[in-house]
């Protein structure tokens, strides 16, 4: 018999996971309970229980942990703020969330569901305009006044999708495997191919799971593989991007991949994936996010080959007024935006490199070795008119040296070397494609900021930047810096980070892990400072890649390959 999908119920199995250290534990609780909800709730719980308040490509909910917290205070008597004890005693936001809850006069009768909750998240998703704030906040204020303190607690962290409690994404996927009967090996595969979590669970539930629908999940029929995950509703679904790993020279990059690879210049871009259905064209963000309506120009280049169905895996650069690259920065003023489009369209003009094709009249390709896919996506980019990033197939070592000295000469970041060989593998980042960078960089988090003084004086200024921990999921600080910016810089990143703001103290300003910058760095030394052991010497923020998730940043496991890759290990820091 199902069971009714109350939100409480979820907050008590969180509580439970929370308080559990196996993996095997972790995931057979998260089996019992999905697979006692009805499918709909079940998938629900599967997004929430990983921190994803949201279906995979809607809009994102855009509420800050100050935004939580003033709502709160609303419920609270006397709208007094302890806010320093409570952030001193709690473990995490949530918890503070949880303890101020507490200080209210008598604790609801829990009667939030889990489809409520949802329903309400995706009301303050679609919220915009001058007045979003308030409507926001109304619809937040409704749900915590019904909310437990337990449930408060959980649905804080739901919404800004810091659950902390051990049930990560691969455990999730481990988890639907052992609920379903099937290999994780096929649960991974079905989630290349579809990255929302909560439609993996409906496919597989117990109550809907058969034969042909779990072979249709793993190995999509055609009409899938041209982008069309759900059919009968016609929303498109991207294919998680495949992934890069770092390499340090040339050389290197031979001995990793052999002699038969191709390198082609590394773009200074916004990685967009393009999918040519019959419902339209649909372009997608390197975060899986639909941007189709801030770039109608990439509809119009593909217009040619339309009724090829391809999906076009590519980069999105922005150009000034003779056609050459201006900064990163100025290319995210078109992403996401859904108003004036045709006036920023003119301001900031867009050139797209094609570099790959994921898919063509509805045939999956991405089992398909490299070197073929490169031919078909040629053919393509030819009879549209695409532009192709500049590569070549090297004869030997000093080719792709002198290709790579030409991409830095031009401006270009560096270069990518990918094995001919080698298949498209989704959300993976294997040894199949490399990129060579002139300077080491590395993507990782801000988890905190220090009040600037003197010129800096009003604005955080010192960044404390984070790893994520690849078991865990933790981000772990490997430094500090504040350098990189401008001025104008500083005070935008500011406000940003005020907005993710869930702690402060003693000038620090503790935020949720969400920006993601790319920083340059000299080398990587030793350092007893910090968790990891390690710490970045002379780190300067390049960019913000705000492109990129938290979940995409430079893990532990990579500072430490980067370590034992330098030449010279620096002196360990005197403690």
């Amino acid at each position: 018999m199902e069971e009714v999908a109350s939100f409480r119920d979820f907050a008590l199995v969180c509580q439970d996971l929370g308080q559990t250290s196996s993996r095997l534990q972790i995931a057979q609780a998260a089996v019992d309970f999905l697979a006692r909800l009805p499918v709909e709730d079940a998938a629900i719980a599967a997004r929430f229980m990983v921190g994803r308040p949201l279906p995979q490509n809607e809009r994102r909910l855009q509420v800050s942990g100050r935004a939580i917290w003033r709502v709160v205070l609303q419920l609270v008597p006397n709208n007094e703020e302890p806010g320093e004890e409570i952030f001193t005693s709690a473990v995490d936001f949530g918890e503070a969330v949880e303890l101020l809850l507490r200080l209210r006069t008598a604790e609801p009768v829990p009667s939030l569901t889990l489809g409520e909750v949802e329903r309400s998240l995706a009301a303050i998703a679609e919220i915009e305009g001058a007045d979003s704030r308030r409507r926001k906040s109304e619809i937040l204020l409704g749900l915590f006044a019904r909310a437990t303190a337990l449930e408060g607690k959980y649905l804080a962290k739901i919404l800004i999708r810091e659950m902390r409690h051990g049930l990560s994404e691969g455990l999730m996927l481990d988890a639907i495997a052992s609920m379903a009967g099937r290999s994780s090996a096929e649960i991974r595969r079905a989630h290349m191919l579809d990255s929302d979590l909560g439609r993996i669970v409906q496919r597989f539930h117990p109550s809907t799971i058969s034969t042909a629908q779990v072979d249709a999940a793993v190995q999509p029929a055609p009409e899938l593989a041209a982008g069309l995950r759900e059919p009968s509703a016609g929303r498109p679904g991207p294919i998680r991007p495949m992934l890069a790993a770092p390499a340090t020279s040339i050389t290197a990059a031979f001995e990793i991949l052999g002699d038969n690879l191709a390198v082609e210049y590394k773009l200074d871009g916004a990685r967009v994936q393009i999918h040519c259905t019959p419902s339209g064209v649909h372009i997608f963000s390197r975060r899986l996010n639909e941007i189709t309506e801030s770039l109608p120009e990439i509809s119009e280049m593909v217009a040619k080959v339309h009724k090829e169905q391809p999906i076009f895996d590519g980069e999105v650069i922005a150009v000034g007024a003779k056609g050459e690259a201006v900064a990163f920065q100025e290319l995210m003023r078109r992403f996401g935006r859904r108003r004036g489009i045709e006036r920023l369209r003119a301001e900031q003009p867009i050139r797209l490199f094609v570099f790959d094709v994921l898919a063509v009249r509805g045939e999956l390709l991405i089992d398909t070795p490299y070197q073929r896919r490169y031919e078909l996506l040629t053919e393509l980019a030819n009879t549209a008119g695409l532009q192709l990033a500049p590569r070549i197939v090297p004869g030997s070592p000093a080719d792709a040296r002198e290709f790579y000295a030409k991409a830095i000469a031009n401006g270009y970041e560096g270069v990518m070397a990918k094995a001919l060989a080698s298949l498209y593998t989704p959300g993976a980042r294997g040894r199949g494609w490399l990129k060579i960078k002139h300077a080491r960089t590395l993507d990782l988090v801000i988890v905190a900021a220090d009040w600037g003084y003197g010129r800096r004086h009003g604005w955080l200024s010192n960044y404390h930047l984070a790893a994520r921990d690849s078991v865990t999921g933790e981000f772990l600080e490997v430094g500090k810096t504040f350098k990189g910016l401008s001025d104008d810089d500083f005070e935008e990143m500011t406000r940003r980070l005020q907005a993710l703001k869930v702690a402060e103290h003693r000038g620090t300003v503790f935020v949720r892990p969400e920006v993601v910058v790319e920083v340059a760095y000299s080398d990587i030394q030793r350092s007893p400072r910090y968790p990891v052991g390690m710490a970045l010497r002379f780190a300067r923020i390049l960019k913000v890649r705000v492109d990129k998730s938290p979940e995409e940043a430079d893990t532990t496991a990579t500072l430490m390959a980067e370590y034992e890759r330098q030449l010279v290990k620096p002196i360990k820091l005197a403690q």
